[in-house]
């Protein structure tokens, strides 16, 4: 899909998805997964795995997150909890694959309430 207005993207990327698998990459990669963590600690969006594939990839950055942002009380241990680790296609479909389960799971639960007030 093309889009003229980057915003437009990032809304669509996220809408949808019942898991966000980040692959290495740019300035435009590590913009959309702090927005993705973003948008899953604020509560915005449902919650979603966010998962770093690659092996030895993200090593220096969740090193610093820990060593820097969480050390600085910038955020919580619970924030970096909304990060997994994958270093096989097997593994990151297993995690999709529960998050999915977990969505619908809940997605249930929702519209029995509203329907059994």
């Amino acid at each position: 899909m093309r889009f003229e207005h980057f915003f437009t993207r990032k809304v669509m990327f996220v809408r949808y998805a019942c898991a966000f698998v980040i692959c290495p990459g740019g300035f435009g990669t590590l913009d959309e997964l702090f927005e993705v963590l973003t948008l899953i600690q604020t509560g915005t969006i449902r919650h979603a795995p966010a998962i770093l594939f690659g092996d030895g990839e993200w090593e220096g950055l969740l090193a610093w997150l820990r060593e820097r942002a969480l050390a600085e009380g910038h955020i919580g241990p619970h924030d970096l909890e909304l990060i997994q680790l994958a270093e096989d296609p097997q593994e990151v479909c297993r995690i999709v694959q529960e998050g999915f389960e977990r969505q619908r799971a809940e997605a249930h639960r929702r519209r029995n309430a509203a329907a059994h007030p």
